[in-house]
C-alpha cells in the first residue's frame, strides 16, 4: 500500500494518506492506455466533413453529345467526377469516428494512469483547496507554492472560485473527480488531488 504525504495549499505537510494498491499500484500496460486515449480523441471528432457526389452537383443529366461520330471521348453526364465543375469521387461523407471500448478496459486504463503518477512521484495530495474570491492571482500563488507548470487538479466537488480562477493559467486544468480520464492524466505531467477526491476515486475504482 502506497503512503503519500498530504499538504495544505501553502505546501506545508499536514499528514499522510494510504492509497489502495488495487487502484494506485496497478501494473502498467501502455497498449491499453493507448487504446482508451484513441477512443477518447476519436469520439471528439465531429465528422461533419462532406463533399458533393454526382447526385448533389448542379447540372443537367442529359448526355452532352452523341455517343459516336464526334471524335471525342464518350460521356454520359456533365456532373461526372472527371469534368471540371463536376462531382468528387469517393470523397468524405458525414460519419462518426467513435468506437467502443469495454467499461472494464476503461476502468483498468484509468487505474494504470493513476498508478503511473504514483510511480513517477508526480502525485500531490492536498487537504483542501479554497479561495475567498474568484481571482487568478490568488490561484497563481497556490500553483506557485507547488511549482505547478502543467498540472491536472482534481476536486471532489464543483468549486466555482477555484475553477474560474484557474482557467486563465496556461497548462493548468481543473476537473471534478467524476470527470477524471486517462487522456487528461497523461497529458499533464503533474497531478494534484484534493484528499476527498483521492478517497472518492479510490472507492469508486476499487
Amino acid at each position: 500500500m502506497a503512503t503519500v504525504k498530504v499538504f495544505d495549499q501553502t505546501n506545508k505537510e499536514v499528514g499522510n494518506i494510504d492509497l489502495a494498491p488495487e487502484v494506485f499500484e496497478v501494473a502498467i500496460r501502455p497498449e491499453l492506455m493507448h487504446l482508451v486515449i484513441r477512443s477518447q480523441l476519436a469520439a471528439k471528432r465531429t465528422g461533419t466533413h462532406k463533399v458533393k457526389t454526382r447526385s448533389f452537383v448542379s447540372g443537367s443529366g442529359s448526355k452532352p453529345w452523341r455517343q459516336k461520330g464526334t471524335g471525342r471521348a464518350r460521356s454520359g453526364a456533365k456532373r461526372s467526377p472527371i469534368w471540371k465543375g463536376g462531382a468528387i469521387a469517393h470523397g468524405p461523407q458525414p460519419r462518426s469516428y467513435a468506437f467502443k471500448v469495454n467499461k472494464k478496459i476503461k476502468t483498468l486504463a484509468l487505474k494504470m494512469a493513476l498508478s503511473s503518477k504514483v510511480a513517477e512521484e508526480s502525485l500531490i495530495v492536498v487537504d483542501k483547496l479554497e479561495l475567498p474570491e474568484i481571482k487568478t492571482k490568488l490561484f497563481a500563488g497556490v500553483a506557485g507554492s507547488f511549482g505547478l507548470k502543467k498540472a491536472l487538479i482534481v476536486l471532489n466537488d464543483s468549486n466555482n472560485n477555484i475553477e474560474l480562477s484557474a482557467r486563465n493559467l496556461p497548462g493548468i486544468k481543473v476537473v471534478r473527480q467524476d470527470m477524471l480520464n486517462v487522456y487528461d492524466l497523461l497529458k499533464h505531467p503533474q497531478l494534484v488531488m484534493v484528499q476527498g477526491a483521492a478517497q472518492a476515486v479510490q472507492e469508486r475504482l476499487k
